[in-house]
Order: C-alpha cells, then sequence, then structure tokens
C-alpha cells in the first residue's frame, strides 16, 4: 500500500532554502567581490576627454542636442577632473561650447566633422575656423576630421585639402585623428599636420588585445609611431575600454577591466609624458545604434552622470550585486511560496525540488533582467526585454507546476510550430487545453529564438552580445528536465531543423571566436545544451 502524501511542510525544507538563499548570494558575490585595489589613478586631472553633447533621447543620427543647461551641467562635473575636452563636431546645439569650456577653466580640442557631405564639410570648417580665432586661448588645437580614412568618406586627396584649408585660416595647431593602422597606410597625411593624432583602442583592433596586455600593446604602438613619423609630435586621441558588452578573443568589457585599463594607462601617460585623450566622458545610448552595447559603455561617467568607479581603490563589476541578490533570494522564496500554495500535499521529494528550482529560478530571472533592462536603449529593445522577462517569468512559473507531475502527452516540434502559428494570427481557440502544452511549446519557441540569434552571430557577429541573459530560465528548465527525464519524446524536421542550427552554429562561433573567449564558450555550451534534447528526441522517434 502506497503512504499517502503528507499535507505538512517537510522539517528540514526551512534549513535547505537557508542553505540555497546563502548559495545565491554567493553566487552574485563572488563575481563581484572587490577587485583592482593594487592599482590607483595617478594625482592630477586627465589630460583630456572626449565630450560629446548628447543625454538620453540626444543622438547626432537624429540632429537632437542636450540643451545649453545639460552641457552647463556636464563641464561642471568634468571640470574638478579633466583638463581638456575633444569635441567632434563644430557644429550642432544651441550654444557656444568653447565660450563654455573657457568659464569652467578646460581647454578644448576643437573638432571639425568630415563626411561624405561635400557642402556640410564646408559648413563644419568655415564654423571651426570662426570658433578658433573667437577663443584663441580656449582652443589648444583642431581636428580636422575623425576616422574619415576608415569609414572611407572622402579619398585622402580631398581630405589634404580640407585639412590644409583650415591650416591655412588658423593659429592653433591643426592635426587629423584615425586610428594608428591607417596612419601607416596613408603616411602622407602627416606632412600636412602639425600633430599625428592616433586611435588606439586594443578592444576594438582586428586583433583584439586582452586587458593584462591592452597598455603595454598601446606603449609599443605608440613607439613604433613615433620612429615612423620622426620629428612630429604624436597624440593619442581616443584610447580606452569599455565596461559592458561582448567579449572580443580575450578582450573583455567589464567595469573592473575598465577601471584597470584607465589606471595603469594614466600611469604610464603620466611617465612618459603621453599627450592623450580618453574616450570618452559619458556613455553614449545612441551609439548601440552603430556600435552595439559595447559603443554605448565607453564612458568614464554612466549616461546618467554617475561615476562608474573610484580613482583608487576596489572595484566591484557590479556595485549592486547585494541589490541583486536579495531580490534574487524575495522571489525564489515568492516562486517556492506561490508553488507550496497551489501544490498541497506534496510528499517531502517534491517540495525538496521546488525549493531547489524555485530559488534558482529566482536568481535566473534577477540575471536576466540585469543582463537586459540596464541595455535597454531604444523601443525596439525595449519590446524585445517585455517579451522576453514574460515569457521566462512564465517558463520558470510552468516549470515549478510540472514538477513531479505523470507526463503530458507527447509534443513534437511541429505542434510547437503550429500552436506559434495560430496565436500569431490571434486564433485563441488553439489554446484550449493550454495548461498540458505550454511548458514544451515554450520550450521549443526559446530553442528556435536561440537558433535566430546564432544565425545572427555567425553573420554579423561583430557588434552582437552572446544572449545568455536572455536564456536563463529556459537554460534551467532544460537542466531539470534532463536531470528528471521529463525530456521531448517525439521529433521532425522542425526540431532537426532548430536544434542543429543552434548546436551547429554555435561549435563554429566557438572555432571562429576561439579558445580564448570565454564569453563565447559559456555561450556555446548554453546553446548546446538547448539543443541537445530536441536533436537526441529524433533518434528516440
Amino acid at each position: 500500500m502506497s503512504r499517502p502524501p503528507s499535507r505538512f511542510l517537510a522539517p528540514w525544507l526551512l534549513p535547505l532554502v537557508l542553505v540555497l538563499a546563502g548559495a545565491v548570494l554567493a553566487a552574485w558575490w563572488w563575481p563581484n567581490r572587490p577587485q583592482a585595489g593594487e592599482s590607483a589613478m595617478p594625482a592630477g586631472k586627465l589630460n583630456s576627454v572626449s565630450f560629446a553633447p548628447f543625454r538620453d533621447g540626444a543622438s547626432p543620427l537624429t540632429g537632437t542636442f542636450s540643451s545649453a543647461a545639460e552641457v552647463e551641467q556636464d563641464l561642471t562635473l568634468l571640470a574638478p577632473h579633466v583638463r581638456a575636452i575633444r569635441s567632434y563636431a563644430a557644429l550642432g546645439g544651441d550654444y557656444d561650447l568653447a565660450a563654455m569650456a573657457a568659464r569652467h577653466g578646460l581647454k578644448l580640442w576643437l573638432g571639425v566633422w568630415l563626411g561624405g557631405d561635400r557642402a556640410q564639410n564646408m559648413r563644419e570648417m568655415d564654423a571651426a575656423i570662426a570658433i578658433a580665432a573667437d577663443h584663441p586661448d580656449t582652443v589648444e588645437r583642431v581636428v580636422v576630421g575623425n576616422e574619415v580614412l576608415l569609414r572611407r568618406d572622402l579619398p585622402v586627396g580631398e581630405l589634404i585639402a580640407d585639412i590644409d584649408r583650415v591650416k591655412a585660416a588658423v593659429r592653433q595647431p591643426v592635426t587629423y585623428a584615425d586610428v594608428w593602422e591607417f596612419w601607416r597606410k596613408f603616411p602622407e597625411v602627416a606632412a600636412h599636420v602639425d600633430i599625428v593624432t592616433i586611435h588606439l583602442l586594443p578592444y576594438w583592433e582586428d586583433d583584439p588585445t586582452g586587458i593584462d596586455r591592452a597598455v603595454a600593446h598601446v606603449a609599443a604602438t605608440y613607439r613604433r609611431m613615433a620612429a615612423l613619423f620622426p620629428g612630429k609630435p604624436i597624440a593619442i586621441g581616443e584610447t580606452g575600454w569599455p565596461s559592458r558588452g561582448r567579449w572580443r578573443h580575450d578582450a573583455a568589457p567589464g567595469r573592473v577591466n575598465q577601471a584597470v585599463f584607465l589606471r595603469r594607462f594614466v600611469d604610464l601617460a603620466a611617465r612618459e609624458g603621453l599627450d592623450y585623450n580618453l574616450i570618452e566622458a559619458f556613455d553614449q545610448d545612441w551609439k548601440y545604434r552603430n556600435e552595439g552595447i559595447v559603443g554605448a559603455n565607453w564612458g568614464i561617467w554612466t549616461a546618467d552622470r554617475a561615476q562608474k568607479f573610484p580613482l583608487a581603490g576596489p572595484v566591484r563589476e557590479d556595485p549592486g550585486w547585494a541589490l541583486h541578490g536579495a531580490a534574487s533570494v524575495v522571489l525564489g522564496l515568492l516562486l517556492l511560496g506561490g508553488a507550496l500554495a497551489v501544490r498541497r500535499g506534496e510528499p517531502a521529494r517534491i517540495q525538496a525540488w521546488l525549493a531547489v528550482l524555485a530559488m534558482a529560478l529566482g536568481a535566473a530571472l534577477v540575471f536576466a533582467w540585469a543582463g537586459t533592462v540596464p541595455d535597454v536603449h531604444d523601443p525596439f529593445l525595449t519590446l524585445c526585454a517585455v517579451v522576453n522577462l514574460a515569457a521566462q517569468a512564465a517558463l520558470a512559473w510552468l516549470l515549478l507546476d510540472r514538477v513531479g507531475r505523470l507526463p503530458a502527452p507527447p509534443r513534437t516540434g511541429a505542434d510547437a510550430t503550429r500552436m506559434l502559428r495560430a496565436l500569431l494570427l490571434v486564433r485563441f481557440r488553439a489554446l484550449a487545453g493550454w495548461r498540458g502544452v505550454a511548458f514544451p511549446d515554450l520550450c521549443f519557441v526559446f530553442v528556435w529564438a536561440a537558433a535566430v540569434l546564432q544565425l545572427l552571430l555567425l553573420i554579423d557577429p561583430r557588434y552582437r552580445d552572446f544572449p545568455l541573459p536572455v536564456f536563463a530560465v529556459p537554460l534551467l528548465a532544460t537542466a531539470a528536465r534532463v536531470l528528471t527525464g521529463d525530456l521531448p519524446r517525439g521529433g521532425g524536421r522542425e526540431e532537426l531543423l532548430a536544434g542543429g542550427v543552434l548546436a551547429l552554429g554555435a561549435i563554429a562561433g566557438a572555432v571562429i571566436e576561439g579558445a580564448a573567449n570565454l564569453q563565447s564558450l559559456a555561450w556555446t555550451a548554453a546553446a548546446l545544451l538547448l539543443a541537445a534534447p530536441y536533436l537526441l528526441s529524433l533518434r528516440r522517434a
């Protein structure tokens, strides 16, 4: 005779929950423990930082600018910390940036934006010439063009003609700024400038350099450029490190790595007397459209004007780790309480499973939130984040509802695809009997989504992140299904296509990215886990 299920909570459930809560908090603390305390920024102001006058909703892509009051606030914040600012265009905004910089005691590297529109280029140059004449003590150099040759906006002859035109009209030193490789490719430009301004971004180069070697790479490249242009002053027009985004080989964005790079570089510059400009003062949300998540995260200050890290002392990767850890525990307890309330009388074994899964799912949902919401930079991303987080929350609850229950009738990828098609066509009658099919169908939809994102990572990887937070709950759900034997029991072409594209694409991506890219390897393992049950279902079928 079978033993009836208990109507009470297992006596060891509370101690188990406390242990699980401690494990969740430790999982948040470990990657966010204090680091980089051994390096410190040298005393004194930074030589120069890139300053773009764009806050939320403003963008050069739409021709919208921050207000004069907002720029005034920014310069007030920067003045105690920096000696000069670098602008990128002479036109734009309803304010006189040079006059405002002068009021705050800041020098200005005045930029002239050159592109494919020759008439606009003429207006830019005329404006810069007038600003340089009106503010001779504030404008300390004029930067005629930024990465024009890299973008292939103008042939080198036209660029040189524009440089010569400005140089003949201003008293300040004139320069042109581009990545150092293009100075080697077009050395003839050097004869027309007073300063050779090179961009040195170890993260972005075709052969990225990890943080441990990044500053040494900058120093070695600077010396090579000085040897290439003897007697010509060399300035580093852009250098820095992103605080968020995808890895490129072993070049890992992060708040700690950004602090390490800037501290080490500024120390090098102080010791060797380098003329430099850091990119950049503030995070720029609009750069997401051109450079992905990493493009929006180069600032020393956030887009909300909060300093990302102290100039000396330890740095945490996620300063909000304690809040995230606490939210994970609270959410896990809410999930567990809800599951136990709905499923009263479950045996101790099921209660244990529910506790483990609920606490893990709480952490997964907070990880998904922390990995997506800070990277929402436009309405489309907002919609994607809302849909994804809602789907992950639904899957978390469905998983808790499914634990220990009798297996549902076999459900294939074809069934899930038909259900999704019906819902997209607003045929809600397809939801009849949804409780038995929602979990496997939603799991398969996530696999389809992962396969599509994996294809995009192969086709256009440079500005795309590895989407681990987007699949935090599906990964837990798949692991739980594997451990409990609750696996897909039928398969066809849908499983073959979605699972095969995901698995093969992930392996190909890992080969392309290389073994040094740990973020890529983590995503590859995650993708293979998501795909495996569906590929194995083909064999069982």
